[in-house]
């Protein structure tokens, strides 16, 4: 959709943050209702012409229930108004293996600052989270390297090689990810969870944190049974 519609960065967050404001409406639908509104390509000046009641009208009935105070802070997101692509990455913590017990590894794709807004094939970077029921991490940032060149280690598979780079973690939160990546990703060890919009990353670790401390779906409690036999592993070796 996006490489349909012609999207640049700044579009494309512009689009991600005001989706926020729209929860029940689903990423792809809240795409058609803004081509239906604006027109292809979605460009600032045809964002900057949006209003009020051709917005509503090209959501045909999925927007009855946004207030038009919403839909006006929306339209305000579309034309830039408080959106800043000056993002910063965040500055990951020190962590060592066996700190954190129990734990679970996420990565999250992203392109700016602390969110999950990028899709598994084309992410700039990988954030990398240890999250427990008491504490979420921020352990490490990883770069994504120049496609062409990640792709050469692995005969051109470019997912295998995205993959590989988060090999020792348990999740991956993407924006988006397709079939074929998604069979390379569960192959490299990973579950795949995809986010729909674009959403802080933090968020996300929270609501992992409180799953973690209620009652993990059977993949999870899996995945922490593991990660907890790998740190008592540790610390006997530490021991012997």
């Amino acid at each position: 959709m996006a490489a349909a519609s012609g999207l640049n960065d700044h579009v494309a967050l512009r689009i991600g943050m005001a989706s926020r404001l729209l929860p029940d409406i689903a990423l792809a639908e809240w795409m058609e209702i803004l081509i239906r509104a604006v027109g292809l390509p979605l460009t600032p000046q045809r964002l900057g012409r949006l209003r009020l009641n051709r917005l509503r009208q090209s959501g045909r009935g999925a927007l009855k229930s946004v207030s038009d105070e919403t839909l006006r802070q929306v339209i305000a997101l579309l034309r830039g108004q408080g959106v800043d692509m000056r993002q910063s990455v965040p500055t990951p913590q020190a962590y060592d293996e066996g700190d954190m017990p129990g734990s679970v590894r996420i990565a999250c794709a992203s392109n700016r600052g602390d969110r999950v807004d990028g899709p598994f094939g084309t992410c700039e970077r990988f954030l990398v989270y240890q999250v427990s029921a008491q504490e979420i991490r921020l352990i490490d940032v990883r770069e994504v390297p120049d496609t062409r060149t990640l792709a050469d280690q692995f005969d051109g598979d470019k997912h295998s090689a995205r993959a590989d780079l988060i090999r020792d973690c348990h999740v991956l939160c993407a924006l988006t990810i397709g079939g074929i990546a998604s069979a390379k990703v569960v192959n490299a060890g990973l579950h795949p969870v995809k986010s729909g919009s674009p959403r802080a990353a933090t968020a996300m670790m929270a609501e992992f944190q409180r799953v973690l401390d209620q009652t993990p779906p059977p993949w999870l409690l899996k995945i922490m049974e593991a990660s907890a036999r790998a740190t008592w592993a540790r610390q006997q070796e530490c021991l012997s």
